[in-house]
């Protein structure tokens, strides 16, 4: 009996062990409940409840460029491009095996080019898809111990020929993991544009394992009349990486697209478009996940309204084509013409071209409009409408002083003279019959210097100063002076030493100081509106973007800018505008041939709307294989006489002086004449084929 009750003593012990162990269990487990829902609770409801945002900005077209009568001078090729978005958030080995892994999908389905694909890439291929162990190997001859970028470049050195002799599958890989590494994080880089339609139906289908890589909307620009004028238009690439701070800051991704020269230049901040926005949002509520997608529009750039009139620019183009191929055996060197039309009320530019004959590259485009810019030149005689108001201005010269034209001899420079002794002459037939002498004694007398035979000029001071007051007033006629055309850079001309005089004496005639196409262009401009210098420009408006066919509300009109007034008289203006008429139409003017049609010069077709012309040839003596043996044809002027609506600038360098015909007179007769006959029966542009622009989103790599 007394066992049996000793046993049941134990059961009650055990229990209150195991409800001690379940009591605390339950309390740990109560414990950690209330961690994890009062502690860590918002933790975990993160963790249940995700949000993934991604946004992708799609590029909007640039803006059209017209014509001044409305015809689509540069427009917009729709096409669709391949990007790829290297991703932030993975370290650098992963994103580089999974950057490899889609290249070598990628290439199952597009064609890319391998032609940028340099040395370095082969070797920087080679170096990412070598195993570590085989790289070191590369080591083995080098001493020293190498940082990690030591050892890279160590590497990358060591690596031969034979290693990277890839053949042209491995080259197509190459080529798009090269682009893939130029892109940066978040932004999208375009792999290849204008993929095919069969290209696009590729990727599309497989975009669920190409992480990163989109189909996106894109364009380019298009020339709907070829290379006409292109030039001048600009042309667009990726940002350059000395710039990229400035553009990140506008508010540019890195791979955008932006105006580098000209035209798309100068205009960038007007032709941007404003890019289309697409967010991508995901949202995960336990097990559930929502998925959203919000567009933002984008809107095509801004409309330029040129000032070109492109039929007139197609005719312009063709005429100085066919005026050096006609004349190819005059000329000594390089075959080049160059001629500029505008309205010298308003400074708007009609039309402006180059040509340049390259004898070495038969298949090169030989329009050269921007040497209209940029080209430089000794201008000969047709300066002397500057040089004649210079002397009136500084008084050392007045409408009733002859001079007697002579050969003159001064100690210290070659005798100098006129194509021919032409006895007295004073300022009109001085410029009727381009005397020489008579402006060599405007030089002299600016230079306090009074002609003597033989005699020296005074002093270095003296003819410095003749200088001084000789470029200034050239400078009010736009010689030598930024013209300031609404581009990004242009030459303003070569400007020689100031202590010579008898280069001071050669200044007065054309043959010293240089000067551009267009510079000429304005310099004539300001004779023919009275000595208003106005400003050059090729857009007159900015517009909205078009809709419907129907131009866009102004956003911008450019009214003519007068830049200054010469200073001197209308009066004396017009004495001299007087002289350039008898240019033409003098029993001796050197222009006669344009009004009469002669000496392989087809005469002008004048109508009521241009009844006449005033004009300035010129004739500057350059040496090319020897000395003297070469002459710069040139000629500037204007029409109708009394009220100039154009005026126009022909510049021929480098003709044989043994050859006859005056190629610059040529075209600035058929170049008038199209123009007369564009005006009376206007027909539009000429139809060609449209061009598309060869963007070089790689512009650092020759």
């Amino acid at each position: 009996m007394g066992k049996k009750n000793k046993k049941r003593k134990h059961v009650p012990v055990r229990l209150n062990v195991l409800f001690i162990i379940v009591f605390l269990l339950f309390s740990a487990l109560i414990l950690r409940l209330g961690v994890v829902q009062i502690v860590q609770g918002e933790e975990y409801e993160k963790e249940l409840t995700q949000t993934a945002n991604q946004t992708a900005r799609i590029d909007a077209p640039r803006g059209v460029m017209y014509d001044r009568f409305g015809h689509t001078v540069v427009d917009n090729e729709m096409e669709l491009s391949v990007t790829y978005t290297n991703p932030s958030e993975q370290s650098s080995t992963k994103k580089t095996e999974e950057m490899l892994r889609i290249a070598n999908e990628l290439v199952k389905m597009i064609d890319v080019d391998t032609e940028k694909v340099t040395e370095r890439d082969k070797k920087d291929y080679w170096y990412e898809t070598t195993p570590a162990e085989e790289r070191k190997e590369l080591l083995k001859n080098v001493e020293g111990d190498l940082s990690g970028a030591e050892e890279y470049q160590a590497i990358i050195d060591q690596i031969t020929d034979e290693q990277i002799n890839y053949s042209d599958d491995e080259l197509k890989v190459i080529a798009i993991y090269r682009e893939m590494t130029r892109g940066y994080a978040g932004s999208p880089q375009r792999i290849k544009r204008a993929i095919s339609e069969e290209e696009a139906h590729k990727v599309s289908e497989h975009l669920d394992k190409l992480p990163g890589v989109e189909i996106l909307r894109d364009s380019r620009r298009s020339y709907t009349y070829g290379d006409t004028f292109r030039s001048i238009l600009g042309n667009t690439s990726t940002i350059p990486a000395e710039s990229i701070d400035a553009y990140l800051a506008k508010g540019y991704d890195r791979s955008d697209l932006i105006g580098r020269s000209f035209l798309e230049a100068q205009y960038e901040d007007v032709l941007r478009g404003q890019k289309a926005e697409i967010n991508r949002s995901s949202t995960r509520n336990g097990s559930q996940t929502e998925n959203t997608v919000n567009e933002k529009q984008g809107s095509r750039g801004n409309d330029l309204m040129l000032t070109i009139d492109m039929e007139m620019q197609q005719k312009l183009s063709e005429t100085l084509e066919t005026a050096v191929k006609s004349n190819f055996g005059a000329f000594l060197k390089n075959r080049e013409a160059y001629a500029v039309m505008m309205n010298p009320q308003t400074g708007e530019i009609i039309s402006m071209a180059g040509y340049k004959d390259d004898p070495n590259n038969p298949d090169a485009s030989n329009i050269n409009d921007t040497g209209v810019l940029n080209a430089q030149f000794e201008m000969g005689s047709s300066v002397k409408a500057a040089s004649v108001l210079t002397g009136f201005q500084t008084g050392v010269m007045t409408p009733s002083s002859v001079i007697n034209d002579r050969t003159l001899n001064v100690k210290g420079t070659p005798p100098k003279k006129s194509v021919s002794a032409m006895g007295p002459v004073n300022y009109l037939s001085a410029l009727e019959r381009s005397s020489n002498v008579y402006m060599f004694y405007i030089a002299m007398r600016l230079a306090n210097h009074e002609y003597q035979e033989n005699a020296p000029f005074r002093s270095i001071s003296d003819i410095q100063d003749g200088y001084e007051k000789a470029r200034y007033n050239f400078n009010q006629f736009g010689l030598g002076v930024d013209p300031g055309i609404d581009l990004p850079s242009v030459a303003t001309g070569y400007v020689g030493d100031n202590t010579n005089g008898g280069n001071l004496m050669d200044f007065f005639i054309g043959q010293y100081d240089t000067y551009t196409p267009l510079q000429m262009a304005q310099y004539i401009s300001t004779v023919a509106n009275d000595g208003a210098r106005m400003k050059p420009h090729l857009v007159s408006e900015i517009r909205e973007p078009s809709t419907s066919g129907e131009e866009g509300s102004i956003v911008t009109q450019f009214k003519p800018e007068v830049l200054n007034q010469v200073d001197v008289s209308r009066e004396e203006i017009q004495l001299v505008k007087n002289g350039l008429e008898r240019v033409v139409y003098g029993s001796n003017g050197t222009a006669s041939r344009m009004r009469q049609g002669r000496d392989g010069v087809e005469k002008v077709n004048f109508n009521d709307q241009f009844p006449d012309m005033a004009a300035k040839t010129g004739t500057a003596q350059v040496s090319i294989y020897s000395t003297n043996d070469g002459n710069n044809q040139t000629l500037v002027g204007y029409m109708p006489a009394d009220n100039p609506q154009v005026a126009f600038t022909v510049v021929v360098p480098g003709i044989s002086k043994s050859y006859k015909t005056n190629v610059a007179q040529q075209i600035g007769s058929k170049m008038l004449n199209a123009y007369i006959d564009i005006n009376e029966n206007r027909e539009g542009p000429e139809d060609v084929d449209t061009v598309l622009e060869d963007v070089d989103t790689d512009p650092e790599v020759e």
